[in-house]
């Protein structure tokens, strides 16, 4: 079923969400997330849209890369308007035996997220990055800011909107709470919210109506 935000043809908007447990709303006890809450703010403010919340615990850029277009493709058929949210780093960005110390090198999270990125568009579908969020890990943290920092610096290069979440998250007391008293990674109710508003300006521009050639 579609709805219109005004006068003129319904919209099909549909968005395939991928990504981590972040995505996924791990740890909220409401069993939103972030990305269940923009779609409710949205279909409050007029846009009625579907959403495929394809986060999965523990995956990293490199899973996410390779999984990612056999779930899209299904979820955004011709005649919709299709959108393609990214989202991680965290687990990249974990401690891991071995040389690299990581579970993946920063500039291979980056090849990861250039090929979904390219191949979305490839697809016809629009494409926001949201990029790692903060942990209870001082250590960890500074890993995640600085991958943050080279997928930001790709996606300005590429030209994709890119969200950077991980410097406001790391300072925002609810969210170091409520991570802190839950498992360490995760937030509850009130942090997903924080990371929903964080991301809700830029996700409101890149679902606004395609304009006029």
């Amino acid at each position: 079923m579609t709805a219109t935000t005004g006068p003129g043809p319904a919209r099909d908007v549909r968005v395939c969400a991928l990504g981590d447990s972040y995505v996924a709303g791990v740890g909220d006890p409401q069993h939103l997330g972030w990305v269940r809450r923009l779609a409710a703010r949205t279909h409050a403010g007029g846009l009625p849209l579907t959403v495929y919340d394809l986060g999965v615990r523990r995956d990293t850029l490199a899973d996410v890369a390779r999984r990612w277009l056999p779930e899209c493709a299904p979820r955004l058929p011709a005649g919709c308007e299709g959108r393609v949210l990214v989202s991680g780093g965290v687990n990249d960005t974990t401690a891991a035996d071995g040389p690299v110390g990581v579970r993946v090198r920063p500039d291979d999270a980056v090849r990861h997220l250039r090929t979904v990125v390219r191949g979305a568009r490839d697809h016809g579908w629009d494409v926001l990055v949201v990029g790692p969020a903060a942990t209870d890990d001082d250590a960890h943290n500074a890993r995640a800011a600085r991958l943050d920092a080279a997928l930001g610096k790709f996606c300005v290069a590429d030209g994709v909107p890119y969200v950077a979440v991980h410097a406001a998250l790391a300072s925002d007391p609810t969210w170091r709470r409520e991570v802190r008293e839950g498992d360490g990674a995760h937030p509850s109710s009130g942090g997903y919210d924080v990371l929903a508003t964080l991301v809700e300006p830029a996700w409101r521009s890149w679902l606004a109506p395609p304009t006029a050639s």
